[in-house]
């Protein structure tokens, strides 16, 4: 018996084919994303007259008041000085209830302290100042 073919596949139904399963990007995919570029450069050229909160941090300096204004502590340093508080160590809790961060941010925020050599961990959970 003779053997029936198949319906040949075309070489654009082919390269469709590799593009979706091997995620390559196509003409419209790079056109979004330039549009995407170009929105966002606006926006920055529009707003660059606006201090942001980093320049406006370096313009206080290494932890000076600028004149009338309040220095904001970041996050990292309102943890750090409840630490500094406690000379014998203070424990997750106690930090978490101070500071009133969620778990996750303050487990981040202590990760940092202490890869920074800022904190050490004197038991598990329990933090004090290096």
């Amino acid at each position: 018996m003779a053997r029936k073919k198949g319906k040949a596949i075309s070489f654009d139904a082919m390269v469709k084919f590799f593009m979706r399963n091997y995620d390559i990007p196509t003409k419209k995919d790079v056109e979004k994303l330039m549009e995407k570029m170009d929105r966002i450069e606006h926006l920055l050229r529009t707003t660059s007259g606006r201090q942001t909160r980093a320049s406006s941090r370096r313009a206080f300096g290494a932890g000076g008041q600028s004149a009338g204004t309040k220095t904001v502590l970041t996050a990292s340093d309102q943890v750090l000085e409840i630490i500094k508080k406690y000379p014998d160590g203070v424990g997750f809790a106690d930090i978490q209830a101070q500071s009133g961060f969620k778990d996750k941010k303050l487990r981040n925020i202590i990760f940092r302290l202490n890869k920074l050599n800022k904190i050490r961990s004197k038991s598990r959970g329990v933090y004090i100042a290096a």
